[in-house]
């Protein structure tokens, strides 16, 4: 086998192969020998089968697999052989002229065959211990734990029976019917509705129009659905609904003791705080994570430049901008629409690709050299975390499908990976806390300190590898059904 380089310019490799005749006439005449045993043809005895019929029956299709067989086996072994790792598979180019084809078949002529790839660049060392940090962590007061203890005591606070107007807070009963230019709409209609006056869950100025009912009214109520409602036929469009109010109820005490939180499951008040606790500061400790790992990947993007593979780059650029084009048209709007124009937000997408790309390289080479690993129990609870996601009756499918595909595998791997040589890095790199308000630390970043999460489509986030995505709000938002209003969870990941 002759190995010639034929292009070797910055991450870009061909090298053309070439395998003569007589090495592939070997190897044919190998696979004819150890099929002759095998083989059973009429006229002829077991193992008797003369070569030159066996050959003239199967030659042509045990050289098919001969070719197969080395462009599968040789391709890695030559790269690897080179001292190179190849950032994509090889592009593979052989002869496409009829006749040069038949001659490699019958034997008549070298095997020859080209590979372009681009190689995975060197990565160079780095005192990581030089960066530094400052990751923003705020102190949960006493005051909004027992707010939203408050606010989870609420939902098992008792109604009495109202007579009167209903005022802020009471609970109103009623059936209603929406219509759009007098037309019934899918999503509008619902008997024995029940809604706490000021709790904002239905659109804007719905409630507003029940303050003052009373059992036994029958009103009209038109309201406007918000321009961006998820439900594109509704979305800014006046809405009238029939409304029949059947009852209305005043809350009783609030009280926060062991008999409400037996109510709610647990054993105790004090279970009931140490729980909302928990939760509260794992929310926010969740957004000082990832601020701090988005100016984690700010250092290393300032530290390591290098070219990144461009096939590797037109990939994820290919997945970011197929997700933002998806994105704007699930919402109904244009790049316009986000105060830019195609080709700005094409430029900043790229820029955000080859970002990814290069942290996503950086990563894997420090955890490799930290030999950080993804356990086979971390990636099983992540693949029964993904499995529960579906519907129970597709759930041995979709195992069975990531089990039967290395590929999907990784891409659950991938996540898991990064994640822990996040908090390798953590423990390597220079952090210094510094304590902020909750408002510091809920705000968004300005573009001085999230340069990767730069959105020409402000509406279409983007996802990807060793990307920047920071929680939003303190608290997921929940979806309902018209003519309630679905508050938008803008957090991502």
């Amino acid at each position: 086998m002759q190995v010639t380089e034929t292009l070797n310019s910055g991450l870009k490799r061909q090298i053309k192969v070439t395998v003569p005749a007589k090495d592939m006439e070997a190897r044919l005449v190998e696979r004819l020998n150890s099929a002759k045993d095998k083989v059973r043809i009429n006229g002829f005895r077991p193992g008797k089968v003369p070569m030159q019929h066996l050959r003239k029956m199967y030659g042509k299709s045990f050289m098919a697999e001969v070719v197969n067989e080395i462009l599968n086996d040789s391709t890695r072994d030559l790269i690897a052989e080179r001292g190179e790792k190849a950032a994509m598979q090889p592009q593979v180019t052989m002869t496409e002229d009829e006749k040069e084809a038949e001659k490699v078949l019958s034997g008549a002529a070298d095997f020859e065959f080209s590979l372009d790839y681009e190689v995975l660049p060197p990565i160079e060392d780095k005192d990581l211990s030089a960066i530094s940090i400052t990751r923003l962590v705020y102190d949960v007061p006493a005051e909004e734990i027992e707010e939203q203890v408050a606010r989870v005591a609420d939902s098992a606070r008792t109604f009495e029976p109202k007579k009167g107007k209903a005022a802020l807070g009471d609970k109103v009963t009623f059936d209603y019917l929406g219509k759009i230019d007098g037309e019934a709409f899918e999503g509008g209609a619902a008997e024995d509705a029940d809604l706490v006056l000021g709790s904002n869950q239905f659109i804007p100025g719905f409630e507003d129009q029940l303050v003052g009912v009373k059992e036994g009214d029958e009103n009209t109520i038109t309201v406007t659905f918000p321009e961006q409602y998820p439900a594109a036929h509704l979305a800014g469009r006046e809405a009238k609904f029939d409304v029949k109010v059947k009852a209305v109820a005043k809350p009783g005490e609030l009280e926060i003791n062991d008999e409400v939180a037996k109510q709610l499951g647990l054993e105790s008040a004090e279970k009931l705080r140490e729980i909302v606790k928990g939760q509260i500061e794992s929310q926010y400790g969740a957004v000082t994570r990832q601020k701090a790992k988005r100016k984690l990947l700010d250092a290393l993007d300032e530290a390591y430049k290098f070219e990144a593979p461009s096939k590797l780059v037109d990939a994820e650029f290919n997945n970011i901008w197929a997700q933002v084009n998806n994105d704007l048209a699930q919402a109904g709007r244009t790049f316009e629409d986000e105060e830019t124009t195609e080709t700005e937000a094409r430029a900043e997408y790229q820029r955000l690709a080859e970002r990814r790309v290069r942290l996503g390289l950086v990563l894997a080479d420090i955890g490799e050299k930290a030999s950080v690993q993804v356990s086979d129990d971390e990636l099983q609870r992540a693949l029964f975390e993904q499995i529960r996601r579906v519907p129970q009756s597709q759930q041995q499918q979709v195992y069975d499908f990531y089990r039967q595909n290395p590929q999907a595998l990784a891409n659950i791997r991938a996540p898991l990976f990064e994640e822990k040589v996040v908090d390798h890095l953590l423990g390597v790199v220079s952090v210094e806390d510094k304590k902020v308000a909750k408002d510091e630390l809920l705000a968004e970043d300005d573009e001085d300190t999230a340069k990767s999460e730069k959105k020409p489509a402000k509406k279409a986030a983007s996802k990807g590898k060793a990307d920047d995505d920071v929680a939003e709000g303190d608290a997921p938002a929940k979806k309902k059904a018209a003519p309630k209003k679905k508050a938008k969870d803008e957090g991502e990941e």
